[in-house]
C-alpha cells in the first residue's frame, strides 16, 4: 500500500507541474493574440485598397499582362504552405498540411507539377521527413511575422511566375494555403490562388442600367500593372501571414486550456486514488493492531 501511495503522489506532483506549464503558455498566447488581431485589423484597409486598385485595372483594361493572363497549358504550380515554427498548438499545422496535400493531389491529377514553398518549421520538418523537395523555405517568426519576410516571399514567387513553367524553377500558377482566423474558437484552412489574378474583389458586376466606369491610365496600363501587382502579392502574402499568426495563437491557447483542464482532471483522479490507498493502509494498520490485541487477550 505504501508503494502504491508513493506512486499516486508522484503522479499528482507531475500533473501539477504540467498544469503550471500549460497554464503559463495559455496566458502567454492569450496576451499575444490581442496584438496579432490588432495587426491583422490594421492591415485590412490597405489590403482592400490595393485589391480594389488591381481589380479595377485588370477588369477595365484590355491589356494582356503576364500576371493576369491565364496560360494556355500550365505545367507547374507553386504551393506556398504557411505553418508554425513551434508545436503545442493542437491541429494548427496538421490541418493546413493536410489541405496542402489535397491540393497537391488535385493539381497532379490535372497534369501539373507541384513546386513547394514552405513557411514555418513544422512544414519544413514534415516535408523533409517524407523526402519531398522544397524550392525555398522560410523559418522563424511565424508567430510575429514581419513585412520584410512577406516581401521576400512575394519577390521569390513573382520571379518564378514571370519565368514561366517552361523554364527551370518557373511556375505557371501560385496557390497559398494558410489558416484563416475566424474567431478564437475557429480557424479554417483556406486555399487561395493569387496568380494569375482570377478573383475580382471590391468590383461588382454592373447591371443593365449601369454605366461602365471610364479609366484613364497614366502612365500606360502595363506600367500601372507592373507597379501594382507586386504590391498586391506582397499584401496578400503578408495578410496570410498575419491571419496564420493570429490563428496559431488562438489554436495554442485553446490547446493549452484543454491540457490544463486535463491536468486538473488527472489531479482529482489521482488524489481520489491516493486517498483510497491511504484509507486502505490505515484500515489495514488498525486491523493489524486489533488482531494483535485480540491475540494477546486470547493468550492470557
Amino acid at each position: 500500500m505504501g508503494a502504491q501511495l508513493r506512486v499516486y503522489r508522484q503522479k499528482i506532483r507531475s500533473a501539477q507541474t504540467t498544469k503550471k506549464i500549460t497554464r503559463a503558455m495559455e496566458l502567454i498566447s492569450a496576451s499575444r493574440i490581442q496584438k496579432a488581431q490588432a495587426r491583422m485589423a490594421a492591415s485590412a484597409p490597405y489590403a482592400r485598397a490595393v485589391t480594389r486598385a488591381v481589380s479595377a485595372v485588370a477588369t477595365y483594361s484590355n491589356v494582356d499582362h503576364v500576371l493576369t493572363t491565364e496560360r494556355a497549358n500550365p505545367r507547374r504550380a507553386a504551393v506556398v504552405v504557411f505553418s508554425s515554427d513551434r508545436g503545442l498548438a493542437g491541429g494548427f499545422s496538421s490541418q493546413v498540411i493536410r489541405e496542402a496535400n489535397e491540393l497537391r493531389t488535385r493539381l497532379e491529377g490535372e497534369g501539373r507539377e507541384v513546386v513547394n514553398y514552405l513557411v514555418g518549421r513544422k512544414a519544413v520538418q514534415y516535408y523533409a521527413f517524407r523526402r519531398r523537395v522544397a524550392a525555398k523555405e522560410w523559418m522563424g517568426g511565424t508567430d510575429q511575422p514581419t513585412f520584410e519576410t512577406a516581401k521576400d516571399i512575394a519577390d521569390t514567387l513573382v520571379e518564378a511566375f514571370i519565368a514561366g513553367g517552361e523554364s527551370e524553377g518557373g511556375v505557371d500558377e501560385i496557390h497559398i494555403v494558410y489558416n484563416r482566423f475566424v474567431s478564437l474558437v475557429t480557424q479554417t484552412p483556406e486555399i487561395v490562388r493569387v496568380l494569375p489574378l482570377e478573383v475580382v474583389d471590391g468590383v461588382e458586376e454592373p447591371g443593365q442600367a449601369d454605366v461602365l466606369p471610364l479609366y484613364e491610365f497614366e502612365p500606360e496600363v502595363d506600367a500601372v500593372l507592373d507597379s501594382l501587382l507586386p504590391v498586391y502579392i506582397e499584401s496578400r502574402i503578408f495578410n496570410a501571414m498575419l491571419q496564420s499568426a493570429a490563428s496559431e495563437h488562438a489554436a495554442r491557447q485553446k490547446a493549452m486550456k484543454s491540457a490544463t483542464d486535463n491536468a486538473d482532471k488527472l489531479i482529482r483522479e489521482y488524489t481520489r486514488l491516493a486517498n483510497n490507498a491511504r484509507q486502505a493502509e490505515i484500515t489495514q494498520q488498525i486491523s493489524e493492531i486489533v488482531g494483535g490485541a485480540d491475540a494477546l487477550v486470547s493468550a492470557k
